[in-house]
């Protein structure tokens, strides 16, 4: 009996870690070329999360996982984002100037398009393409604005740190994601690669 429970572990231990490398394997080839069974391998990279973490914090850069993990969702996102129809963009505060005029409320920073920063534009484009605008500062914001909202999609502007968060945390309330990297990290002064996000919306809009 003991025996089969042994067997049983080791085999189990012995797929999860082969399952888990050729998720990874799989992640960073989305970098450059479609993958399938993505939604498969990101399922199983979200479940091991924590414990493959640990190990690119100590061994690699933890950065360098988020950005393959992003990759992949939004191959496997792709269609799935495609069909809805009550979209978010949802972008963080820290792209926003330092002199910013605008107040913020339990749902995020109202922009008043005063043209200080790039939100001014973001706004525009996102009344455009039929998006539900919103500057938020933290999870918590979210929570709120999803209560508020009906939506069944989020594009999502931020490091590929929050974008892996919070497309594990709506993907939880049956909203579908979609995620544009920003070109650097950091709490304030960050850049979209503005060109980028309206290829993207695009692309969506077709």
């Amino acid at each position: 009996m003991y025996d089969l429970i042994g067997i049983a572990l080791v085999t189990i231990v012995v797929v999860s870690v082969f399952l888990v490398i050729l998720a990874l394997f799989m992640s960073r080839a989305s970098l450059n070329r479609n993958v399938r069974l993505a939604g498969f391998f990101a399922n199983i990279l979200d479940f091991f999360y924590l414990p493959i973490k640990s190990i690119f914090y100590k061994y690699s850069e933890t950065e360098k996982l988020e950005r393959w993990m992003v990759s992949l969702k939004n191959m496997a996102h792709r269609s799935g984002f495609e069909k809805t129809k009550h979209r978010l963009l949802l972008a963080p505060h820290c792209m926003r100037a330092l002199d910013c005029p605008a107040a913020s409320t339990k749902y995020g920073i109202e922009c008043i398009s005063c043209g200080k920063c790039i939100f001014t534009k973001i706004k525009a484009d996102a009344e455009r393409f039929n998006y539900t605008f919103y500057i938020v500062a933290g999870s918590s914001y979210i929570r709120h604005i999803i209560k508020k909202e009906s939506a069944d999609g989020a594009l999502l502007l931020a490091c590929n740190y929050e974008l892996n968060k919070v497309m594990r945390s709506l993907k939880r309330k049956n909203i579908v994601t979609y995620g544009v990297p920003l070109l650097n990290d950091g709490c304030y002064a960050t850049e979209i690669d503005y060109d980028n996000m309206i290829k993207v919306m695009e692309e969506f809009s077709e």
